[in-house]
């Protein structure tokens, strides 16, 4: 993209985000409002930055809003924030990356509410910055990026409470992620294709692309066999997460009504967080809105889609 290209996207994206502003003005109908106080939202890695944005935004929205952290402490301390402005907020101990922290929230969840009604799973981990492209901690980044959010999915949905209005799935995703992306695009065609296609799609396919990519950053050939060039770890977990969205929306769409869960994944744009090393354009608040439109959306909420700045963009 020449000079002037990037000057009429900069140009788009401003008047877009400019929109949004003005739609988040517009005050919810009552009619459309689903939820109530006792409608119950777990959010991951809420303890800051979008995370904790998303967990602000939902309680000012009458929610009660679960902030998983997997430092208690810090987890307490933004709960603790938020409760002294009224927000109907609590903080819990998660860590995605431990099947035993998991298991054990999600027994605290069922004794204290019974269930939940959204979970976002925004934890995640990052480890270049600027023009960096260091894999050295690849294992780290996929375990929990990828494989953390499939565990805390798998173990929540049975928990996941009944509802005319369905169950709601947010993964907090990056157009770094997208299999046909414009900078980050896979470079293997048959693994493209297969990824993109409902008939090939499986959970099987996803795992066995990160350990191929997995084993190829162990020796030393995952520059040669197409993966994304850009921070390409996070890049590939983001990939997985994508596709592992796509997937699970297959698996829970025949689910009876009443039962319905809805599961979807978002960009936040490029935000000034401590992941960015506060390098984005824009803040928090506003990598956020869009999660928190796709999760208080009405009935017949879509599924397996992936949203950026409040439209669907493709995969």
């Amino acid at each position: 993209m020449g000079k002037k290209g990037k000057e009429r996207a900069k140009e788009k994206r401003e008047k877009r985000l400019q929109q949004i502003s003005e739609l988040r003005k517009v005050p919810i109908s009552p009619r459309l409002r689903w939820w109530s106080s006792e409608t119950v939202a777990v959010v991951t890695g809420a303890n800051r930055g979008i995370g904790f944005e998303i967990a602000r935004q939902l309680a000012s929205y009458g929610l009660h809003v679960i902030m998983a952290s997997r430092d208690a402490e810090r987890g307490r301390h933004v709960a603790e924030m938020l409760h002294n402005e009224g927000l109907n907020v609590i903080s819990h101990q998660l860590d995605i990356s431990d099947q035993i922290s998991v298991e054990s929230f999600s027994k605290w969840v069922v004794l204290n509410y019974g269930g939940i009604d959204i979970l976002v799973n925004n934890a995640g981990i990052n480890f270049n910055l600027g023009s960096e492209n260091s894999i050295e901690f690849a294992e780290k980044v996929i375990e929990t990026n990828y494989v953390g959010t499939k565990r805390i999915i798998e173990t929540i949905i049975p928990v996941m409470k009944p509802s005319e209005n369905g169950a709601r799935i947010l993964n907090v995703s990056s157009r770094l992620g997208r299999v046909n992306g414009r900078r980050n695009r896979l470079g293997d065609a048959t693994l493209r294709e297969k990824l993109l296609t409902d008939d090939h799609l499986s959970e099987e396919l996803i795992d066995g692309m990160v350990a191929d990519f997995l084993k190829q950053v162990r020796d030393g050939t995952w520059k040669a066999n197409g993966w994304p060039q850009m921070f390409t770890d996070y890049s590939v977990s983001k990939l997985a997460v994508n596709a592992y969205t796509r997937f699970m929306s297959r698996l829970l769409s025949s689910r009876p009504e009443g039962h319905r869960i809805y599961i979807n994944c978002y960009c936040p744009g490029w935000v000034k967080t401590a992941m960015t090393g506060w390098e984005g354009n824009l803040s928090a608040e506003e990598g956020a809105d869009t999660g928190v439109w796709i999760v208080l959306l009405p009935n017949q909420s879509p599924t397996g889609k992936f949203f950026a700045e409040r439209r669907e963009i493709s995969f």
